[in-house]
């Protein structure tokens, strides 16, 4: 019995690569807790974001791109996919305004018609959540994209917004907390995220790289956190102690990775530590290290010890 009259809702986040799934996470809470980068294949596991609006709570359940894996790690990731569809109450399909393929609803995305048979099968309530309008100069070319999508499913409601601007945010979360229901709250109310602070640390890392580094080098990259401490300076102010190691496929990435002189690694960690210091509100000595580990991506007790199994 719930007698604090508190409602609780589940909502699950899906779409291709690259359409801004992360991007609207981190606008709903105010604050980083999935990392973002123009390239494909970015968020690896299952993220769970919290908004608490008073005596509800919405739990957004962030997924990998689709995609068709090409590794053990690349099918663990749509492993995720799939069972960030269990137990939700909603999904979220989030298309682009502007995408780059012919809008047609007999010759779809192979991704999105598998999101949506996903749906369907779940007979889950769903939302179509159009993003990046930001880059349309006539809102009325969203039109198209509209029309194409609710040809293929009866959407609970179609939002266009942008994660960058906040455009369309609002109107968001009141439909999402339509799907809210009695049940006790599963987080604190200050908690936003289930990520722990290791987690978010490393990725934090893997971001920067992903930013920094060309082509097929981000995604042969794991980081694991060696030590993780606070201490007090002399004069009493805290800072956080890290050691990360990251983790590439071959001696050439590991070099390309360090850059001439130590130079791109040093700009890596620079980048990385000024977020890690405004997620903790305080100093932090970041010190990285670069190590290889061979075709780590398809073998199963490397994905396991770097935390991306969600079995």
């Amino acid at each position: 019995m719930n007698e604090n009259k508190t409602q609780s809702g589940f909502i699950a986040i899906v779409g291709r690569a690259n359409v801004g799934k992360s991007s609207i996470l981190n606008n709903l809470l105010g604050q980083k807790v999935a990392i973002v980068s123009d390239k494909p294949q970015t968020t690896r596991t299952r993220i769970m974001g919290v908004l608490t609006r008073g005596d509800k709570q919405l739990v957004f359940v962030d997924t990998p791109g689709f995609h068709k894996p090409k590794t053990r790690l690349g099918e663990k990731m749509m492993d995720s996919v799939s069972s960030g569809l269990s137990d939700v109450e909603a999904a979220v399909l989030v298309v682009e305004a502007a995408p780059k393929f012919k809008l047609d609803p007999n010759d779809m995305p192979k991704a999105e018609l598998a999101l949506l048979d996903e749906i369907k099968k779940r007979r889950l309530r769903s939302v179509l959540v159009i993003n990046k309008i930001d880059l349309l100069k006539d809102k009325s070319d969203l039109l198209p994209t509209i029309a194409a999508y609710t040809a293929l499913h009866d959407f609970d409601a179609v939002l266009p917004l942008s994660a960058v601007t906040g455009d369309g945010m609002d109107e968001f979360i009141e439909k999402m907390l339509e799907y809210t229901k009695p049940a006790p709250h599963f987080f604190a109310a200050d908690e936003v995220t289930d990520q722990a602070d290791s987690v978010i640390i490393t990725e934090l890392i893997r971001e920067k790289m992903l930013r920094l580094l060309d082509k097929e080098i981000p995604h042969g990259i794991a980081v694991g956190l060696e030590r993780f401490y606070e201490r007090d300076l002399p004069n009493g102010e805290p800072i956080i102690e890290i050691e990360a190691t990251v983790y590439c496929e071959r001696d050439s990435h590991k070099g390309i990775i360090i850059g001439k002189g130590g130079a791109t690694l040093k700009k890596i960690g620079t980048l990385a530590r000024a977020d890690i210091e405004e997620f903790f509100g305080c100093k932090v000595n970041l010190k990285i290290w670069v190590k290889v580990k061979e075709d780590w991506r398809n073998r199963d007790g490397l994905i396991r010890s770097f935390g991306l199994d969600m079995k």
